[in-house]
């Protein structure tokens, strides 16, 4: 029970700090522009205050997003369908490589060394769990009319980062469209506890 109560409120949660995270330490760096800058520089090697920001900008974060993934395969009663159970995990592990991009973070002088790989294969990891999931949870869903609504949503947020990944690059700064890919997720993680069956 306290879990599923911690669960409920670990999704606004992890939005609430990443945003406060995001504005508060790029608002210390004079060079900074949320316009133009990757939110990953926050965090790049040598940059003032960059393990602050990995820890409160994506390892707890992340945790926070896992915890409230959890909540979700909690509420899953034991009958669920197998997609169901594995939409639950990916979304877990999509938590669990957002807070890995703290864990290896950026190399802001070399984009192309072992440690920038690494960042940005978490990065893909992170995104590729969370749609994979939220595929899956749709596939679960057709045949438990309860978790549809926090499936149409979760894939809705899936395809709006896609296309913020992919497509939105093409007309707009990289880094807005890396935010809005961001954005998609927490709107699903602010609305997770509300929509999901109880």
């Amino acid at each position: 029970m306290v879990w599923k109560q911690m669960a409920r409120w670990a999704g606004p949660a992890s939005v609430a700090i990443w945003l406060v995270a995001l504005a508060v330490f790029g608002a210390r760096l004079p060079f900074y522009d949320q316009m133009r800058h990757p939110v990953s520089l926050l965090g790049a090697t040598g940059v003032p205050g960059a393990g602050s920001f990995n820890a409160l900008g994506f390892v707890l974060p992340g945790l926070l997003a896992a915890l409230a993934a959890l909540g979700l395969v909690l509420r899953m009663p034991a009958t669920a369908s197998r997609p169901l159970r594995v939409a639950g995990q990916m979304l877990l592990l999509a938590g669990l490589a957002f807070a890995a991009m703290g864990v290896f973070p950026l190399d802001a002088l070399d984009i192309e060394n072992r440690a920038s790989q690494a960042h940005a294969s978490v990065w893909l990891l992170w995104l590729v769990a969370f749609c994979g999931g939220a595929a899956m949870l749709r596939v679960g869903a057709a045949r438990d009319a309860a978790w549809r609504p926090v499936a149409t949503l979760a894939v809705a947020c899936a395809v709006w980062m896609l296309c913020s990944a992919f497509v939105f690059g093409s007309v707009m700064p990289v880094a807005m469209a890396q935010r809005l890919a961001f954005l998609g997720w927490a709107l699903w993680l602010a609305l997770l506890a509300r929509l999901a069956p109880r």
